[in-house]
């Protein structure tokens, strides 16, 4: 690791199980000191904290509701509290409506649940850090992870697609509000072979030869892939970037210029 963010203090939503856990580690490999991020995995996230205080750098574990405007406020302080300042946000959270094989089987408490959770809560994480990136310290890097599902949709889980293309203006619109100190951009993941992912029904009974057949890398990631593109977010070596949009997913999705 070449240190691009040394010395930087950094949160992760949902760090405590699936991509955010490799997403807080490579993070710390990278320099950076790390919040770790969780809703009701705390023993996942105490896990992940001690990982990064074994390389050396300060971590520590904040519990909330990303959807809820009070938890948020609370958490940022709690970091502020703890680390005096915060140079990088990475809203790794959100539900890809993994249980759900069809669109036939969409309910009202399901869009509810998907778009309360991907919408609202990476609008209420953008808007209060990147306040306080630019109200305090004129500066940060924020990442929101999206999904390449905005290329194609989504006929399994239309919820789950109409969340992500939400992600995308919501990052395009602090990336105006907050410019020229605060970055934001989104990461487009493909299928990443999370356990949640391992887990769908669909992943277990052809879904991935599928996927396979038609991605031109040829290989499936697991979460430790989409980690390098992160952090070129995050750090300096996107100094030039904000209001973008990073398709990740081994070219399965490729589109025109």
């Amino acid at each position: 690791m070449s240190g691009r963010l040394e010395g930087r203090y950094a949160l992760v939503t949902g760090a405590g199980k699936g991509l955010g856990v490799a997403i807080a580690e490579g993070l710390a490999r990278e320099g950076a000191h790390v919040a770790v991020h969780y809703r009701s995995s705390a023993a996942g996230a105490d896990e992940t904290a001690e990982r990064i205080r074994s390389l050396g750098r300060e971590a520590i574990t904040v519990q909330g509701d990303i959807a809820r405007a009070e938890d948020v406020r609370r958490m940022a302080q709690e970091v502020v509290d703890a680390f005096g300042r915060l140079d990088v946000l990475v809203n790794n959270v959100g539900d890809m409506a993994a249980q759900q094989m069809s669109w036939r089987e969409l309910t009202p408490e399901s869009i509810d649940h998907t778009l309360t959770l991907d919408i609202k809560g990476t609008m209420l994480m953008t808007h209060e850090f990147g306040r306080r990136m630019l109200d305090d310290q004129q500066s940060g890097s924020i990442v929101n992870i999206g999904s390449r599902v905005v290329v194609e949709g989504s006929p399994r889980a239309p919820q789950y697609a109409a969340a992500k293309y939400a992600i995308i203006g919501i990052s395009k619109s602090y990336a105006h509000a907050l410019a020229p100190h605060v970055r934001v951009n989104t990461l487009g993941p493909g299928f990443v072979e999370t356990q949640a992912l391992l887990e769908r029904e669909d992943w277990k009974t052809g879904r991935r030869e599928k996927v396979l057949a038609r991605t031109p890398l040829a290989r499936i990631p697991q979460p430790e892939d989409i980690v390098p593109p992160v952090i070129f977010l995050a750090s300096d070596d996107s100094r030039h970037i904000t209001g973008a949009f990073l398709l990740c997913d081994g070219g399965h999705s490729m589109v025109g210029a």
